[in-house]
């Protein structure tokens, strides 16, 4: 097993919860053995349970497998009113692969997905991009251009990391095919740490092929090359960090090794001293 790189605390991609344009803060999430935090976390509620207008257009939509664009308002401002225009004309367009509804914040009935997102004090007006999975994929307060909602639209892959990792879930994505080597050896530790009891419920495993073309931009972030010949296994953590990027066989005491290192604050192979993070010692 090839240890490849492991940045620990690197955004593999954006997660919005409240929000700037094109990207969206991490939401801080406990690692497996830690007390989770009460944070409202998107995906961690499904949609449908929550009993409302726009969570029974959310389930529509996915059930259609379309995104939903989530209009958020206070008040029909001067701004409001330009972001329903700009979100209106872009619907037009992209009918064939999204829907959207808005949601005023003080309307009774919406405070269940209101909470859910956490926008209790976001700025408004603001819209949110799920996808299908139930994943927000990209955030937009006030004003955004009909272009920049293009850039909600993510990978069949992405779309399910980002969810899993939303719902507070350590993730691995298993990039191997047909053709790649050692894929049963690269499943192998994956499989036997999502088993352990500890894990089993705060893993998810994912897999795609890095030949398929919608993978492109996320084999990208992740810096993995889709010409890959060996199978390729990137352990990511909530909030989207990542523990870990393995080419071939993988072993569950080093991925749980990788886990209580990730959990101190420190990258694997490093040190952890109270306070402080370093390379670890040269062997004389």
């Amino acid at each position: 097993m090839a240890l490849v790189a492991a940045p620990l605390a690197i955004a593999a991609f954006a997660i919005p919860l409240v929000i700037m344009h094109g990207q969206a803060p991490t939401v801080g999430v406990a690692m497996a053995g830690q007390a989770a935090q009460p944070t409202p976390v998107a995906g961690a509620t499904p949609v449908a349970v929550l009993q409302s207008a726009a969570a029974i257009a959310i389930d529509e939509a996915a059930q259609a497998n379309k995104y939903t664009f989530l209009l958020f308002y206070r008040s029909e401002d001067e701004t409001t009113l330009a972001v329903r225009k700009t979100l209106a004309a872009a619907m037009a367009k992209l009918a064939d692969r999204a829907t959207s509804t808005v949601v005023n914040v003080a309307d009774p009935q919406e405070q269940a997905l209101v909470v859910k997102y956490g926008l209790d004090r976001a700025p408004m007006p603001l819209v949110l991009a799920l996808a299908p999975t139930g994943a927000v994929t990209r955030g937009f307060p006030g004003q955004f251009t009909e272009a920049e909602l293009e850039s909600a639209f993510v990978s069949p892959g992405q779309q399910k990391c980002l969810k899993a990792l939303q719902d507070r879930k350590m993730t691995f994505l298993c990039v191997q095919n047909g053709t790649t080597q050692h894929n049963a050896e690269a499943l192998r530790g994956v499989k036997e740490f999502a088993a352990d009891a500890q894990y089993a419920k705060s893993t998810e495993i994912i897999t795609v092929d890095p030949t398929d073309p919608a993978e492109g931009s996320l084999l990208k972030q992740l810096q993995v090359d889709p010409a890959t010949d060996e199978a390729v296994t990137v352990f990511l953590a909530p909030p989207g960090a990542m523990v870990g990027t393995y080419k071939g066989e993988t072993k569950k005491d080093v991925l749980v090794a990788a886990v209580k290192t990730a959990a101190q604050g420190c990258a694997p192979g490093s040190t952890c001293a109270p306070g402080a993070c370093g390379p670890a010692p040269k062997k004389p």
